[in-house]
C-alpha cells in the first residue's frame, strides 16, 4: 500500500461509521424495484450534503457528477475522448420478509435488502464523499449512478437508454459476496454473470370432475409435464460443458382438490453464458410448451419479459487496472483473480456493454456474524459491515488511479 493509498484508507476508516449508519438506515427502510422513492430522496439528501450536482434518472434512480479541479489537462482514454469514470450501485430491495433479528431489521413487511444493495448504495455515497474531498487530485469527470430496479432487469437498460453514461470511458461496480471473507475481493476478467430472461407459460385446458379426466383437459398435468420437459432441454439437448439453467419459480393452478384445473401459469428464468445458446433455448422452450400442451388437447402461450439482462463480461484491460489497485491495497493473497462464472445475473452488464469496465465481488462473510454466510436472497442474509471499508477504499483508489493514468 502506497503512502497515498494509506492516507485514503485511513480516511475511509474515519468515515466508516457514517457509511454503516446510512447502510442500516436503508436496511430498515427497503423498497423494491421501481418503488425506491424514499431511497431516492435519501440519496439526494446525502449528495446535497456533499455538494454534488445530481438529477433523477430511470424513474427512481439518481445520477450525480463530480468534476475534478486539478490544474492539468484531462487525460485521454483509449478512444481519444477525455477520461470519465462511471461508478455504479444498485439500490432496490427484494419482496422478502426478513427473519434476522437485529437492531436494523427491516421495518416493512415482505421487504428486505436480502442482496446487499443497501451496502452498495452506502458504499457509493462514501466514495462520493471522499472523492469530492479530493477533487483537486484529478482532472475530468466522475459520474455516480445510483441505479434502481436491478432485480427486475429494468434500471440499467433505462439509465443507459437515457444516455446518462454516454460520456463515460470506464465503468466500475461491485456486489457483496458471502462466498468470500471480509477483506477479500474478486476481480476476474471474462464472462462473470449469466444473461437473464424471464418467461411466463400460460396453459389453457378444460375443467371437469377428477373422476372423469377424459371429459376435460388437465392444465395442471400439462404444466407439470412442461416443467419436467424444460429440465430435459438442459440435461438432454445441451452439452454438459455448456453453462445453461432453466428454473421455474412459480406454478399456479387449480381451484379445488376434486376439479381438473382449466388453467395453469408457470413463471421462470433462463440463464446462460452463451448468447447463441440463449436464443436456441428460447426457441426450444416455445416449441416444448406448445407441443406438450397440444399432445394433451390444451394450448400454451409463452410470454417473454421486456427487460433482458445480457451476459456480464468483465473487460480485460479494466479488470487488470482494478486488480493492480486491489493488489496494492489488500495484498495479492486477498485478491481472487480466477473463479467460475456465476449463473446469477446483474444488469451492470448493460453498463459494461456501453462503457468498458469491470464488476468486483466484495467479500462480506464475517465469522462473527453467522448470517453473513447465508446466500444472497436468504431471509436472514446480512453482511459483515467491515466489507464496506474494502468496497469504499477500492472504489475511491481505482477511480483516482484511472483518472490520473496510473493504471
Amino acid at each position: 500500500m502506497s503512502e497515498f493509498e494509506k492516507k485514503i484508507y485511513e480516511e475511509v476508516l474515519r468515515d466508516h461509521p457514517a457509511v454503516v449508519a446510512l447502510r442500516r438506515d436503508l436496511h430498515r427502510h427497503p423498497e423494491i424495484a421501481r418503488e425506491e422513492f424514499r431511497t431516492q430522496a435519501r440519496i439526494e439528501e446525502e449528495l446535497d450534503q456533499i455538494g454534488l450536482e445530481h438529477w433523477r434518472s430511470a424513474g427512481t434512480g439518481v445520477m450525480a457528477r463530480l468534476t475534478g479541479t486539478k490544474e492539468a489537462a484531462v487525460l485521454p482514454a483509449e478512444d481519444g475522448r477525455p477520461r470519465c469514470m462511471v461508478l455504479r450501485a444498485d439500490i432496490d430491495a427484494l419482496p422478502v420478509n426478513e427473519e434476522h433479528e437485529c437492531e436494523y431489521k427491516s421495518e416493512i413487511p415482505n421487504r428486505m435488502h436480502a442482496c446487499g444493495h443497501d451496502g452498495h448504495t452506502a458504499t457509493l455515497i462514501g466514495a462520493a464523499r471522499l472523492l469530492a474531498a479530493h477533487k483537486d487530485l484529478f482532472a475530468g469527470t466522475i459520474l455516480f449512478a445510483f441505479q434502481p430496479a436491478e432485480e427486475i432487469g429494468y434500471g440499467g437498460l433505462a439509465m443507459v437508454g437515457e444516455g446518462q453514461i454516454d460520456e463515460g470511458t470506464r465503468s466500475f461496480g461491485y456486489h457483496m459476496a458471502p462466498e468470500y471473507s471480509v477483506g477479500q475481493v474478486a476481480l476476474v476478467y471474462g464472462p462473470y454473470n449469466a444473461s437473464v430472461d424471464w418467461f411466463r407459460i400460460t396453459v389453457k385446458g378444460l375443467g371437469a370432475h377428477v373422476s372423469k379426466p377424459h371429459q376435460g383437459i388437465d392444465a395442471l398435468y400439462i404444466g407439470s409435464q412442461i416443467v419436467v420437459g424444460l429440465q430435459a432441454l438442459v440435461t438432454r439437448m445441451s452439452s454438459p460443458m455448456e453453462n445453461l439453467l432453466i428454473g421455474i419459480g412459480i406454478f399456479r393452478s387449480g381451484t379445488a382438490y376434486n376439479v381438473l384445473a382449466d388453467h395453469a401459469e408457470l413463471e421462470g428464468t433462463v440463464r446462460s453464458l452463451d448468447p447463441k445458446l440463449r436464443i436456441q433455448t428460447i426457441e426450444r422452450i416455445e416449441r416444448l410448451a406448445k407441443n406438450t400442451a397440444a399432445i394433451y388437447g390444451g394450448e400454451a402461450e409463452v410470454e417473454w419479459g421486456d427487460h433482458y439482462t445480457p451476459v456480464l463480461i468483465n473487460d480485460k484491460a479494466s479488470t487488470k487496472e482494478a486488480q493492480k489497485v486491489a493488489f496494492s491495497l489488500f495484498g495479492e493473497k486477498n485478491v481472487i483473480t480466477e473463479s467460475e462464472a456465476s449463473l446469477g445475473g446483474d444488469d451492470m452488464a448493460v453498463f459494461i456493454n456501453r462503457v468498458p469496465g469491470c464488476y468486483a465481488s466484495i467479500g462480506s462473510c464475517d465469522p462473527n456474524l453467522p448470517e453473513s454466510a447465508h446466500s444472497l436472497h436468504h431471509p436472514s442474509f446480512d453482511i459483515g459491515e467491515d466489507c464496506l471499508v474494502t468496497s469504499v477504499s477500492l472504489t475511491v483508489c481505482y477511480a483516482l488511479a484511472y483518472m490520473n493514468g496510473e493504471v
